[in-house]
């Protein structure tokens, strides 16, 4: 397996940026913050066999992501048909036999793991493409994300015009309380009774769920053929690697073993890779000494290619709710380029000195297809004299020339390098993210589990509208 690389080289500019000294002053604090996320995990381990209670002071304690590719993958190879993995892959083989639409309903962490693999990894017009060139794979909507009328009254539009055209539903929400999916979710499920019959809904219906709470109780009551299991100990923007992020991935016809053992390979340079060697701690020394040191409070991902933009926000709202509490936080931002640099590039190379760009690129190697500029009889455009050049040759030589221009300007940049945009590379990434933002919290002293702030407002809301 070709690994994920992170280069720092470019934050040891002058006047804004740091030193070697600095980051050699960090390393027994990071190495202790991994430690400290490690004992999250195995305190996790020993409360759940212990059957006891996470203790106040540790609450909430959602570890359980960090093993979690391993331990999904030992059950796999020991009993493939049985094990959770290989109960996933059997839904998702069935849906795709069954149905040629797919509804994935779930806001927050429960789906921008899975719209990040769909916009990664899947063709850009998966769902424009007929049967045969979409691998025989259904096609995927996302929807419950928001409070939208439109956009949902639109797809269950065309879902009515597909006339018997049949479709399914998956569900994914941890307790069934959050309010946009539950409503999204009632709405879709009476259409798809309607068109499809009551008996369908047991086929057609996969909650992703906890062991207890409302969705369980309405997936027991619709008596649903398959229901797959949110682990304990594992929060919504730590469960891309869970069911809510693989039976999407698995529906599309993804790699989710390949996903999962590019994850595994991360938590193993997490777990033994020393300081200057573990992008983990690496990411987090220059992502906080930025901040503390430098003023760099907006962490800029700069993602190279439209199709790594739903992975940067998935991991705005990883960063993001988090780390922002007790008054501290940087603030993510996530921007595709070329296309934001006619946007938001001018801010970024003359604005405030507050920002670390952290660069994430795809190898220009992986490219299998490259399109060529081409020669023309009409050169109006002044085109011939790059005829012979590939697309991706030119995004390297604006990525290039960006990232000159901004050290010119004395302006800290990082760069996380893809080698392939491919599941095990985006299992890399995916776990990596989610360790870094663990252990940063561990390092400045915030919990990084759990979302009060979010929960004041569905609190609120619930309350305006007089919902139990």
């Amino acid at each position: 397996m070709s690994e994920l690389s992170y280069n720092s080289d470019g934050v040891s500019v002058p006047r804004a940026g740091l030193t070697s000294e600095d980051r050699r002053r960090l390393t027994l604090r990071l190495r202790q913050a991994r430690e400290e996320a490690n004992d999250d995990l195995r305190l996790w381990h020993q409360l759940l066999n212990a059957g006891k209670p996470v203790p106040k002071d540790k609450e909430p304690l959602d570890a359980a992501f960090m093993d979690l590719p391993e331990r999904l993958l030992k059950q796999y190879r020991d009993d493939r048909k049985t094990s959770h993995l290989g109960r996933i892959l059997g839904t998702a083989d069935r849906l795709a036999k069954a149905v040629d639409r797919v509804v994935v309903l779930g806001i927050g962490g429960s789906y921008m793991g899975a719209r990040a693999l769909f916009e990664a990894l899947c063709h850009p017009y998966h769902n424009e493409l007929g049967r045969k060139d979409r691998g025989d794979r259904p096609r995927v909507y996302f929807e419950g994300n928001n409070v939208d009328n439109d956009s949902i009254a639109a797809l269950l539009e065309m879902l009515r015009q597909d006339g018997k055209g049949r479709w399914a539903i998956v569900v994914i929400s941890k307790g069934g309380k959050t309010l946009e999916t539950a409503v999204a979710f009632r709405i879709f499920l009476n259409l798809l009774e309607q068109s499809s019959g009551k008996d369908a809904l047991r086929q057609f219906v996969v909650p992703v769920t906890g062991k207890t709470g409302q969705l369980r109780d309405l997936a027991k009551a619709l008596k649903c053929t398959d229901v797959h299991d949110i682990p304990e100990g594992l929060g919504g923007r730590f469960s891309v690697l869970s069911a809510g992020g693989l039976l999407p991935a698995a529906i599309l016809g993804l790699d989710v073993v390949e996903l999962l053992e590019g994850a595994a390979a991360m938590n193993e340079r997490f777990r033994t890779a020393r300081p200057g060697e573990n992008p983990v701690l690496d990411y987090v020394g220059v992502c906080h000494l930025m901040e503390k040191r430098c003023g760099a409070n907006i962490r800029v991902l700069s993602t190279w290619g439209k199709r790594l933009e739903a992975v940067g926000l998935w991991y705005d709202q990883l960063l993001a709710e988090s780390l922002g509490k007790s008054g501290q936080g940087a603030v993510p931002l996530t921007v595709v380029n070329t296309r934001d640099l006619h946007s938001r590039g001018q801010q970024h190379q003359e604005g405030r000195r507050d920002k670390l760009i952290t660069n994430l690129i795809v190898d220009p190697a992986a490219v299998k297809k490259p399109l060529v500029v081409g020669r023309s009889a009409r050169d109006q455009d002044k085109l011939n004299a790059i005829a012979k050049t590939t697309v991706p040759k030119i995004l390297e030589a604006a990525y290039e020339g960006t990232n000159k221009a901004y050290r010119d300007d004395g302006r800290p940049t990082a760069e996380i390098r893809l080698p392939a945009l491919d599941e095990a590379a985006l299992g890399q990434l995916f776990q990596m993210l989610m360790l870094a933002t663990v252990v940063e919290g561990r390092l400045i002293g915030v919990n990084p589990y759990g979302q009060p702030g979010v929960e004041a407002y569905k609190r609120n809301m619930n309350e305006i509208l007089g919902v139990q």
